[in-house]
């Protein structure tokens, strides 16, 4: 259920916008959505597992906040993660 850590560089090389950015929105949209996938198999497995399901609605409103602020700020950013990480919206 949780990232391994060469998936999370991974993703931090893919959605960086610089050397150092490792803390951006689109970054932290994109590991929080690697996040979701992960729970979301793994309710297909376990479906009476109520507390990581807490867990995972807490993680989607996280990611909604980020992409709501993404689109506020830097709307081009904002539709070229959705497409990336195809995302609805």
């Amino acid at each position: 259920m949780t990232i391994t850590r060469e998936a999370k560089k991974g993703l931090i090389d893919t959605f960086k916008q610089n050397e150092k950015d490792t803390g951006s929105a689109p970054v932290q949209i994109a590991i929080l959505t690697e996040r979701i996938n992960l729970l979301t198999d793994h309710f297909k497995i376990h479906k009476k597992d109520h507390h990581s399901r807490h867990g995972l609605l807490k993680l989607v409103s996280q990611r909604r906040k980020l992409l709501e602020y993404l689109k506020r700020e830097n709307s081009e950013d904002y539709k070229e993660i959705l497409d990336r990480l195809n995302l609805r919206k």
